[in-house]
């Protein structure tokens, strides 16, 4: 890691920029154009500069930022991840996993502060490297969701430990629904630990690079986002989607529609355009997930993926959403009725090589 921006070479900058400013390690994700998807390169890069600075006494404090203004990371880089298991090449698209998800480890813990200044979308494996840390700060622009459920995936990233710990049921709302949160609910839920105006994060970092104390600095630039709008529909929530199956909360949501919930309706019909096998794991996640440590869930997290790079349903929910993009997906199963028990069990069972993560991570 360098002590000063690195100078492109070719004409052509490191997707993550990490260097050493002040009292800071600080971490940019540097694929604007590419809304800072997340690639195995800089998974590779950030991990090697959090554990050079873990062991750095000159470094007091982790920050990581988007470049750009649209988005912190709005995912992991699925197009590529599509292309490599349509080509037969499913071992090299794991090999992203297997390292983004002991990265994730390394992230939640972290024995120095990690401050994620927020500011866009954040969702996929934007969130995995970010909502794991200490310290996470919503700008006004802050856009929250895991809409994996809507490709055929399951949401990741360490969401099996994160989502079913938020308040009430709402971690089942955001696993199932993929609904997108603002900085308000973002706060409200505790997806984020502090608000601020977007305008004040290049102070916050200078702040931080400066060693003034990490959380002072974030409450003297905290800024109120207003009411919380989901927070309005919270008590529902916690009724309609407390179900054992997504069955009986589709039931549960059909009926407080009857009653004159738009609410209930929309979520009811959001859920129904998702797939059903992936809709199905991510509700035994939640389930699963509140009883895990943080390393078992990574586990878990690697168990299921390596069986769904093997199923139609990730393929045809990128092709409909990425690639044709016509949102016409043809789900296999296609009704939630036809995936047993059984077949969301094989999901959660072991494999022969298991997610390896460093004893001190887990």
């Amino acid at each position: 890691m360098s002590d000063s921006k690195p100078t492109p070479s070719a004409g052509t900058e490191p997707e993550a920029i990490c260097e050493k400013r002040g009292a800071a390690g600080v971490i940019t994700l540097n694929r604007p154009k590419a809304l800072n998807a997340v690639t195995l390169g800089m998974v590779r890069l950030i991990r090697a500069a959090l554990e050079e600075w873990a062991h750095d006494p000159a470094v007091t404090r982790v920050v990581i930022i988007g470049a750009g203004e649209r988005a912190f990371s709005a995912g992991g880089d699925i197009r590529q991840l599509y292309d490599l298991g349509k080509a037969g090449r499913q071992a090299e698209a794991l090999t992203f996993w297997r390292e983004e998800y002991v990265l994730n480890c390394l992230i939640d813990a972290y024995a120095k502060p990690y401050v994620a200044l927020i500011d866009g979308i954040v969702m996929g494996g934007g969130v995995g490297v970010s909502l794991h840390g200490s310290h996470r700060v919503a700008g006004e622009r802050y856009l929250f969701a895991m809409p994996e459920v809507g490709i055929g995936f399951f949401p990741d990233v360490g969401a099996t430990y994160a989502l079913p710990r938020l308040p009430g049921e709402s971690g089942t709302w955001l696993a199932l629904t993929g609904a997108r949160v603002k900085a308000a609910d973002a706060l409200a839920l505790g997806l984020a630990t502090h608000t601020a105006a977007s305008a004040s994060f290049p102070t916050i970092l200078d702040d931080l690079v400066a060693g003034e104390p990490v959380d002072a600095v974030l409450t003297r630039h905290a800024k109120s986002p207003g009411e919380a709008p989901a927070m309005a529909n919270f008590a529902e929530i916690n009724r309609c989607f407390l179900g054992l199956s997504v069955g009986e909360i589709l039931e549960r949501l059909d009926g407080a529609a009857a009653a004159g919930s738009s609410f209930a309706e929309d979520a009811a019909a959001v859920i129904r355009s998702k797939s059903p096998t992936s809709l199905s794991v991510a509700l035994e996640q939640m389930r699963r997930g509140k009883a895990m440590s943080f390393a078992e869930a990574m586990r878990a997290e690697f168990r299921i993926v390596s069986r769904m790079v093997d199923t139609p349903d990730f393929y045809e929910g990128v092709r409909a959403a990425v690639i044709d993009k016509d949102q016409s997906p043809n789900w296999s199963p296609a009704a939630l009725a036809q995936v047993s028990p059984e077949m969301v069990a094989r999901y959660f069972a072991p494999l022969e090589e298991e997610l390896k993560i460093p004893e001190a991570l887990s």
